[in-house]
Parts: C-alpha cells; sequence; structure tokens
C-alpha cells in the first residue's frame, strides 16, 4: 500500500467540503434565492459525479498516455443517470448499475 495519495485527497478535501458544507452550516440558507438553494444542494452530486466520470470512462494507457474506456461499467453508469432522470430517485438507479455489473461479472464479463 502508498501513501503517494493521501495529500491529494486532502487537497481535493480542503477545496471541496467548504462548498458541500455551506448550506448545512449557514443560519437562513433558505431565505437564498432558489436557484442558490439549488445550486448549493448539488454541488456535491457533482463533484462525486465528475470524480466517478473520470474512474469510469478514463483508462491509463501507455507512456502514461489516458484514453476512453467504455465497459460494463461505463455502460452501468449510464444506465443508472437514465434510471435516476426517469425515476426522480438515486436508490432505483444504483440498485440497476450494480445488478448490470454483477451480471456481468457472474457470466464472466467484467
Amino acid at each position: 500500500m502508498t501513501l503517494r495519495l493521501v495529500g491529494l485527497a486532502a487537497l481535493m478535501w480542503l477545496v471541496t467540503y467548504p462548498w458541500r458544507a455551506v448550506p448545512l452550516l449557514s443560519p437562513g440558507v433558505d431565505r437564498l434565492p432558489p436557484a442558490a438553494v439549488a445550486y448549493l444542494r448539488l454541488v456535491g452530486p457533482g463533484v462525486l459525479a465528475s470524480l466517478m466520470a473520470v474512474n469510469v470512462f478514463v483508462a491509463p494507457g501507455s507512456h502514461g498516455r489516458y484514453h476512453f474506456h467504455a465497459g460494463v461499467d461505463a455502460v452501468a453508469v449510464v444506465v443508472c443517470v437514465c434510471v435516476v432522470a426517469w425515476r426522480r430517485k438515486v436508490l432505483p438507479g444504483l440498485v440497476v448499475a450494480v445488478a448490470i455489473v454483477a451480471f456481468s461479472n457472474v457470466i464472466g464479463n467484467g
């Protein structure tokens, strides 16, 4: 195990945590305009989604270069996003995505 990425994780926490904590820590956040409240509520999921997109759709290649990767995990993410948009709930999308990856692993394509 290596500790090389601990510093990067600490830096990412330092950069993203204040934006995720603003809605929780500021009194009277309900008095902000609705657009501002919606933005503050979506910052955390947006940050997590962007981090996961890099892990799912980008794969390391030769000579330190990266390339687009579209495997079963990418299909699961796209289907998850579609289910969440359709049902307006996160849990059904996650369940479908996990089922796709699990089924792929069972049949040996994962």
